[in-house]
């Protein structure tokens, strides 16, 4: 299971989603508020997750976020999605 965090959040915040995961990475969907946002981890040239990819700043433009990116997520999260 990958992005437990960023899951976790969101359930405490009540907030539904799918989730998947494939080649070992985590993919998350959910919507708030009417708009559609997604959390999709990406991996490096060896296939280790490095970061991801969301619109959560923006909710009609993706970005892409490394280093510790699901704090970055959850921060977000604690930040606009109460």
């Amino acid at each position: 299971m990958r992005l437990e965090k960023v899951q976790k959040t969101l359930t405490e915040k009540k907030i539904e989603f799918d989730y998947i995961e494939e080649d070992g990475l985590g993919s998350i969907d959910f919507q708030y508020r009417g708009l559609a946002y997604h959390v999709w981890e990406f991996a490096d040239e060896d296939g280790v997750p490095c970061g991801a990819e969301t619109n959560l700043f923006h909710a009609g433009r993706s970005e892409d976020i490394e280093g510790d990116y699901e704090q970055v997520i959850i921060d977000e999260l604690n930040r606009d999605f109460n």
